[in-house]
């Protein structure tokens, strides 16, 4: 993830400029080359239809903060997928968002809050001088002050050296003197320049608790429309449990993650037409997609309808597969909803607007536990009324979107129904197949499993659903906490920062270890009293018990797997973390799964030893890479690319 450098457009520019639209891109799948020269052809062609002024803004929201020198704290998540089971990463987004206001405050906000603890800016809140014991005691333990250098040295200009000269840097400030913005910014380029930006622990970790703390309470809310509908199923009874995990994994592989993996592709698309100043192209881009979409799934729709006697052929127990194949037939009425609602997202986050996502799952996840209630007992719909309960769920949230859009904000890049949403398809769905596949790939590895319990019997099935259902609950709190270290990170190193970097990433590492201890400590204590709150029988919660202990070690390497990758990407090294997992689910987790299942008959228990086994491999590896990895050379490398946006020779800085 690269720091976001602004891209300003003139109207006359807006053909000939399209090879500037694009960042450079860190893919997975496919050589960033190959995906910017694609981005570009699908911009270029839509630049070329448009024939009303109205596509472009000329407005003042786009600054250019320095150019390709500048060192701006300005990053965005991107290329996330989430709401089913295990939300994953996929690839950085082609095209860097343009800066807008919202993240110029922020960028702004976060240099002045190091200059600060560098002791270049004076304090925001000056000590005073009767300060109580229990105060220096907690400012000894938790202030972000790094230790005064002997010599910060001509830092800036004449301008702002004066002002610089009449501070005193050394000693606590009395009198704070409020430098204008320029003077800011002339002292954080020459203080980056002269590398005197520091950063510390106690700085590290309140910058990750604010940006993962919404992310955290997004992808719960998220997934709470999951883990709703497996408590509402498990009151009901066993058979009904496990096929809610059959008819979840068969939904997962054939239609969500193909659908989150191609609508990733609007991460490059909507962040470039935005980025460009046309903002009408990003309401183009989501009705093309959220079409291609609705015809993808047609023959979705006739494979889960059909899914019953399908699945009675794979899956032992018969009347489970029935029960799935009907859960199955439900669903159909909701997979436009999770379509649009796909989309939608892209959609508003290419403007920066991610607190929008979480406000629609707010009232989403509560109104969902509303419609299992009313659907399942009052209306005495049972089962069938768990499955309609999602699709109302499924349904409203785009609903809810749109209405954030259309009465709060985000309505200017929506330029109303166009017929150029038929066309330019064949470019996209090239953008966006890798995505898919990544992201197919992942979930394979872990639904397998559901395939797998199945075999066991209807018993293992149904404590397979819960065992899923609680550590996708607990990844929902590191994985979070992952994008936020990328986040950080991409954008130290970006600022030309690599030891503030690493000592980021140290303190994201830490976190993700009290994490996994945290998650790990609550399996174990609980045990015996997690599988009661989805089931009833006892033999399911049997099983369940015997699991979680092998569930609760997972959760220490699950952390650290995710923590580390999401540093691997911050450094632009994300596809040494995606190659290391698919290797490990494939070729180490997968078969040993399997071998301690069935050879060694442990069932449900083997199949989670050799999960836990492949993410030991897979925080190993990556544990591994990020000690060696030279962080200087990341930060030349983001440099060059930073330059190479802005129309600069990459070849000058070789």
């Amino acid at each position: 993830m690269s720091s976001a450098i602004p891209i300003r457009f003139k109207p006359h520019d807006r053909v000939l400029e399209t090879s500037n639209l694009l960042s450079s891109s860190y893919h997975l799948s496919s050589s960033p080359i190959a995906q910017e020269i694609i981005a570009q052809e699908i911009i270029a062609r839509d630049l070329a239809e448009c024939s009303s002024p109205d596509d472009y803004d000329s407005g003042d929201e786009y600054f250019d903060h320095g150019g390709a020198g500048t060192s701006t704290l300005v990053s965005r998540p991107n290329g996330v997928a989430y709401g089913t089971i295990r939300p994953t990463t996929i690839t950085e987004a082609a095209g860097s968002p343009a800066v807008n206001t919202r993240d110029l405050a922020q960028s702004r906000d976060a240099e002045r809050s190091l200059l600060r603890d560098n002791h270049i800016l004076p304090p925001k809140h000056p000590r005073h001088p009767d300060e109580s014991a229990f105060r220096k005691l907690y400012r000894r333990l938790f202030s972000t002050k790094v230790t005064p250098p002997n010599d910060i040295g001509p830092l800036v200009s004449s301008t702002s050296t004066k002002a610089l000269e009449n501070t005193p840097l050394l000693q606590e400030y009395i009198r704070p003197v409020s430098p204008t913005e320029s003077e800011e910014i002339n002292r954080w380029e020459a203080a980056v320049a002269a590398n005197v930006i520091k950063t510390t622990w106690q700085r590290e970790a309140q910058t990750l608790t604010q940006y993962s703390r919404s992310l955290i309470v997004t992808f719960l809310l998220h997934y709470s429309v999951t883990v709703t509908s497996v408590f509402t199923v498990g009151r009901i009874g066993r058979l009904e449990l496990g096929a809610v995990s059959l008819a979840t994994m068969t939904a997962n592989i054939t239609c969500y993650a193909p659908v989150q993996g191609l609508s990733t592709c609007l991460d490059t698309l909507c962040a470039q037409a935005f980025g460009s100043g046309h903002k009408r192209l990003v309401g183009l881009q989501l009705q093309r997609m959220t079409i291609l979409l609705w015809i993808l799934l047609v023959p979705i729709a006739t494979l889960w309808w059909f899914s019953g006697p399908i699945l009675t052929k794979i899956i032992p127990e018969t009347e489970t597969a029935e029960l799935a194949g009907m859960y199955l037939r439900v669903l159909i009425l909701g997979t436009p909803g999770v379509a649009a609602f796909e989309s939608g997202k892209r959609f508003v986050q290419a403007q920066g607007l991610f607190h929008a996502t979480t406000y629609v799952l707010l009232i989403g996840a509560s109104v969902n536990i509303f419609a299992n209630w009313f659907f399942v007992w009052q209306m005495g719909w049972g089962f069938t009324g768990a499955a309609s309960a999602v699709v109302f769920t499924q349904n409203l949230l785009p609903f809810l979107l749109f209405c954030y859009v259309r009465f709060v904000e985000g309505m200017e890049c929506w330029g109303g129904l166009s017929k150029k949403a038929f066309g330019n398809w064949g470019p996209m769905i090239k953008l966006a197949l890798p995505g898919m596949i990544m992201v197919e790939a992942q979930y394979f590895a872990f639904e397998v499993l559901t395939l797998a319990a199945s075999q066991f019997g209807s018993a293992h099935l149904a404590a397979q659903s819960v065992v899923v259902t609680v550590t996708s609950t607990t990844f929902n709190i590191p994985f979070p906490l992952s994008i936020a270290a990328s986040t950080r990170v991409a954008n130290l190193i970006g600022a030309r920062l690599s030891g503030a970097a690493r000592t980021s990433a140290k303190v994201a590492l830490v976190a993700g270890c009290l994490v996994g201890l945290f998650n790990c400590t609550l399996l174990s204590t609980f045990r015996y009293k997690i599988p009661y709150l989805f089931t009833k029988d006892e033999e399911v919660a049997k099983i369940v018990s015997e699991v979680l202990p092998i569930c609760a070690v997972l959760q220490l390497v699950d952390s650290l797997a995710a923590i580390s990758h999401g540093l691997l990407r911050g450094i632009g090294r994300q596809g040494i973390g995606g190659f290391t997992n698919l290797f490990s689910y494939y070729l180490v987790a997968l078969p040993i799964s399997f071998s301690t299942g069935w050879v060694l008959g442990w069932k449900l228990e083997g199949l989670w030893f050799g999960i836990a086994v492949g993410l030991a491999v897979v925080s190993t590896v990556e544990l591994w890479y990020l000690y060696v990895a030279d962080w200087d050379h990341a930060v030349e490398e983001a440099e060059m690319r930073m330059r190479s946006d802005d129309g600069y020779d990459p070849a000058e800085f070789k």
